[in-house]
Order: C-alpha cells, then sequence, then structure tokens
C-alpha cells in the first residue's frame, strides 16, 4: 500500500501532537528495494526507499493499532458496499499488513491470500506492523501475475480481490494491463467485486480508465479531495443502485467505526462519470506504461 507525498498535508500531521524527530527502527536492503521502518511519536511507518523520493506504504498508530491511518486504505473498504460478506479473498500487495489484518478481524472465517512478491516485506509487517499468518490468512511470496495466472489454471475463485502492489514509484507495469485485468476477472466470482488502489491524478491515469472499463465496462471511481489516491471498483455484474449501496452502508457501519471508516460518506462517492480521455489507447503487455513514458 502507499500513501503519494503530495499535497504533503494529505500524509503528515494526522495526529496532533508535539513534534518529535522520526526513529529509524530498522533498515534493509531487499531484492527490490531499501526498506525503512520509521518511528515518531504514536506513528510508525514503513517507507520504501526509490529514486523520485520517499513513498509511506504504510503507517500505523501505536496507540490505536486498529484505525486505519491514511484515507486510502479507508477508501479501499468501499468495495464492500458492493459484497458485504466476503468470504474468499484475495490481496496483491502486502505492504505493513493493514488491509489483511482488519478484514480477518471484520470477517474471522473469511479466507484471505495475500501475494507479495518481496519476502523482506513479509518479515517487517510481522515484526514491526502486528501482521499474522493464520490458519485463514496465508502470505504466498510470490509474483501477483504468476500467481493470479496459475490460479486461473487450478479454476481457484474470489469474491472479493484488491489490487495493491506498488514498487514504491507506482504499480509495475505488468500488474497494469488488459490482459492481466482479464486474467483476474478470470479468477472472479460472478458476485465478485475488484477493489484497484491507483492514483487520483498520473500519466497514466487516462489509459488506465480505459483498460479497466474495457475489461469491466462501467466501473465506480472513488476519490476525495483528502487523498491523492483513487479507489476503482469494478464487478462482473452490473453496479447497483445508489440506494442499495446507502443500506448497505447503514447495515455495515457500526462494525467498520473502530477502523475509522466513515462508510455512510462513501455512496454518494462512487461516481460513474467518465473523466477521462476516451481516446487514449488500453494498456496491454505490448503497449505499457514503459511505451507512455518513452512516447514522452
Amino acid at each position: 500500500m502507499t500513501c503519494r507525498l503530495w499535497p504533503a498535508l494529505f500524509c503528515l500531521g494526522l495526529f496532533s501532537a508535539p513534534f518529535l524527530a522520526a526513529e529509524t527502527l530498522h533498515e534493509e536492503r531487499s531484492l527490490y528495494r531499501d526498506i525503512t521502518v520509521t518511528q515518531e511519536g504514536n506513528r510508525r511507518c514503513l517507507v520504501f526507499n526509490v529514486h523520485r523520493g520517499d513513498r509511506n506504504q504504510t503507517c500505523m498508530n501505536t496507540a490505536d493499532p486498529e484505525r486505519l491511518v491514511f484515507e486510502y486504505a479507508k477508501m479501499t473498504f468501499a468495495g464492500l458496499l458492493l459484497n458485504p460478506n466476503p468470504q474468499n479473498i484475495l490481496i496483491a500487495g502486502l505492504g505493513g499488513g493493514s488491509l489483511p489484518t482488519t478484514l480477518t478481524k471484520l470477517y474471522p472465517e473469511a479466507k484471505i491470500d495475500v501475494i507479495e512478491i518481496d519476502q523482506a516485506v513479509v518479515n517487517v509487517a510481522k515484526r514491526f506492523f502486528d501482521f499474522e499468518e493464520t490458519v485463514n490468512v496465508k502470505v504466498a511470496v510470490n509474483d501477483a501475475r504468476v500467481f493470479v495466472k496459475r490460479a486461473g489454471l487450478l479454476e481457484q475463485r474470489y469474491d472479493f480481490v484488491i489490487l495493491d502492489a506498488f514498487t514504491g514509484d507506482y504499480i509495475p507495469e505488468h500488474l497494469l494491463t488488459e490482459e492481466f485485468l482479464e486474467e483476474v476477472r478470470a479468477i472472479m466470482s460472478p458476485d465478485a467485486v475488484l477493489v484497484a488502489n491507483t492514483f487520483s491524478t498520473s500519466r497514466f491515469y487516462d489509459h488506465e480508465s480505459v483498460t479497466y472499463q474495457k475489461v469491466f465496462g462501467e466501473f465506480f471511481n472513488f476519490k476525495l479531495p483528502s487523498s491523492g489516491n483513487r479507489i476503482i471498483i469494478a464487478r462482473n455484474e452490473a453496479l447497483p443502485p445508489r440506494g442499495e449501496l446507502n443500506a448497505v452502508a447503514r447495515s455495515l457501519s457500526p462494525r467498520v467505526e473502530a477502523f475509522g471508516v466513515p462508510l455512510l460518506e462513501y455512496p454518494n462517492r462512487l461516481s460513474t462519470r467518465v473523466d477521462w480521455d476516451m481516446s487514449r489507447r488500453a494498456l496491454t503487455d505490448q503497449y505499457s506504461p514503459s511505451n507512455l513514458l518513452r512516447d514522452n
């Protein structure tokens, strides 16, 4: 999971506390990135050090570990408005583990598969962010594209899929393509929901949107002024009407309040308005973000 560093106000100052210098609790260089864990007051963060600047992947309030810190993490739970009782969950990207940890508390009987390419991230999540594997929660140290393709061959099905894999700078390009999304769609049960964490502004925004639209048709585009992220919510079936979303929000809201998720506010924020350039090309395995960067 990741939090954009613009504007800085979105990612900083979430707790009113005296200024304390950040303490480095852990540093290591994995096969994929430089990893740092910092502590500033009650705020503990997993940081991926990348060439465009550090990126906070997960932050936890150690005084109230259940309460989600980042707005985008809370926004992810808007997907539950379309499926309020998931039983087979797939999460691509672990970070500090806040999403599977929260979902486990909400749905203790649900089976949760987490895909994380970096064993070092798994180790840090367990050591510093209270993440635990259980009988129902398993981590596969693998590339998400490989895992999803294999799951399709094994005819595995999930009713709630979260795509939240970030390198630090952005989503790995092979997890942005039409072919990959078709592979994800193939492992989704008929009533399944896909929740994808992307950015509300990026040079890939139009291409991403066209790609998701091509695979899933109409989807919910979820943005908040307090976050630099956007959440794409899609499913194989037609999207539900607003009244149905509001009814689910009223029913589910008391269960997610402890995690700081203002679910009642979300239905009216879910938009199907096309705010992207429809003439842009869909991203494919042959035409990926690297092509866009080269063209520019």
